[in-house]
């Protein structure tokens, strides 16, 4: 008798102990001092700008042609090959085909399957102008009428997903008027991030819903004056936060005054050299990414501005190749990464790297076209000379792209991938880019 009412008395106490904890645990959850990993909701502000949280582009295409969708499978192998190099942040670029639905739900399948991955994405909807894509000709000053489908689904998405999609851009490219199939004006986009913003507004999508458009540095104010009109400046208020593309590779060929290998430099070593010019290559973006700050902030607007793409191919037999301005391979595209990860990491700024995987639909009529090598792995899953430490960590044993292990490009042999390297022309003035 006296053992069972020490047992019973044991049993209360233990009781009110357990009941005492639990209480404690509920108060300090309420005021945000308990929270697990999992029960905290990321948001956009928290992922943008902070270096924890790594962005890059991704396309899981494999084909020559998107006809050829990825499966949700080969979609998880991804996920799992960019968050084991520190991949927290996908950018998608359009809802019209199955991809970006279905790398959503390879996400929630890798969640479901292990509670700590970790992925976000920001959801592109695709804008075009009327007649874009069509036997007419473009008419630039009116929208497509499928935008208001493509806005529909990415918001569906968005309210379907909201744990993984944290940001919508509305429109790639959509405004530059180098995009001569599709560009609309600003005040296409400006329309429709309105329209989000009133969505969250109304409680028909998360507050925490960070709203952009993704463009050339140039379409946010940043270059030619013929692009401040006042529907821009709208558009840059109305936005969450700027996403600019700058792409000094491309200007190796059309502006190349920051491209080369200046006299005084022709006593370094071949790889010196190179360097050098590689450096310039990134002070050249950061004077892009600049002059958007100072456009922005001459109008009195204070809003972040991120970078939505940059990246540098490792193949070209078109203008950036041993033919043109010798500017890709994949040594140089190791040094780009490398100085825009470092830039925009300690600079508060998320980079939005182009891209995760060779792409081969992207100029599927020429195997050697720039646009089908700006991925850092290969399609077949070999890690370009960018990641070849990472390889050498071990990040990636055990995963595979399509049946096949991570390994390097040229079987590792540096010096093989050397002798593909073509040294930059030597210039004899170089003009100040900033």
């Amino acid at each position: 008798m006296k053992r069972t009412i020490k047992y019973m008395i044991q049993i209360v106490i233990g009781t009110m102990l357990l009941m005492l904890h639990l209480s404690c645990k509920e108060t300090k959850k309420e005021k945000g001092m308990y929270q697990t990993p999992m029960e905290k909701e990321v948001t956009a502000k928290e992922i943008l700008g902070n270096p924890n949280y790594l962005a890059i582009s991704y396309g899981g295409y494999r084909q020559q042609s998107r006809d050829v969708q990825p499966t949700i499978e080969q979609l998880k192998e991804d996920m799992r090959i960019l968050s084991a190099m520190g991949i927290k942040l996908l950018r998608t670029y359009n809802v019209q085909l199955p991809q970006a639905p279905n790398i959503l739900k390879a996400i929630r399948q890798l969640k479901e399957e292990d509670a700590g991955f970790e992925m976000y994405v920001m959801l592109g909807a695709w804008i075009d102008c009327k007649n874009a894509w069509t036997p007419l000709p473009p008419n630039h000053q009116e929208e497509s009428p499928q935008n208001e489908e493509e806005i529909a689904r990415a918001v569906a998405l968005a309210k379907e997903y909201p744990d993984i999609v944290k940001i919508l851009a509305v429109g790639n490219e959509a405004m530059v008027k180098w995009a001569a199939s599709y560009y609309v004006q600003p005040r296409v986009i400006l329309k429709w991030v309105n329209h989000l913003q009133d969505l969250k507004l109304k409680g028909e999508l998360p507050k925490e819903l960070w709203i952009t458009s993704s463009d050339n540095f140039a379409s946010w104010g940043g270059g030619e004056s013929t692009y401040h009109n006042k529907d821009l400046e709208e558009l840059i208020s109305a936005v969450d936060f700027v996403s600019l593309h700058t792409y000094p590779m491309h200007d190796t060929h059309y502006n190349p005054q920051f491209w080369g290998v200046l006299e005084e430099e022709e006593h370094l070593s071949y790889t010196e050299k190179i360097d050098k010019a590689m450096t310039r290559a990134r002070d050249y973006a950061i004077s892009q990414y600049q002059s958007t700050v100072d456009y922005i902030e001459s109008l009195g607007i204070d809003k972040p501005i991120h970078i939505g793409e940059t990246g540098w191919a490792s193949v070209s037999d078109e203008f950036y190749g041993p033919d043109g301005s010798k500017a890709t391979d994949e040594y140089k595209q190791a040094r780009y990464y490398k100085e825009m990860r470092d830039w925009t990491n300690a600079s508060g700024i998320t980079c939005f790297y182009f891209e995760g995987f060779d792409e081969q639909w992207k100029d599927s009529q020429n195997p050697e076209g720039s646009e089908n090598h700006f991925g850092l792995f290969t399609i077949d899953g070999k890690a370009k000379y960018a990641l070849w430490p990472l390889v050498d960590d071990g990040v990636f044993k055990g995963l595979k792209r399509d049946g096949n292990r991570i390994e390097k490009t040229y079987n590792g042999n540096k010096q093989l991938m050397m002798s593909q390297v073509s040294l930059p022309p030597t210039k004899k003035i170089l003009v100040s880019t900033h």
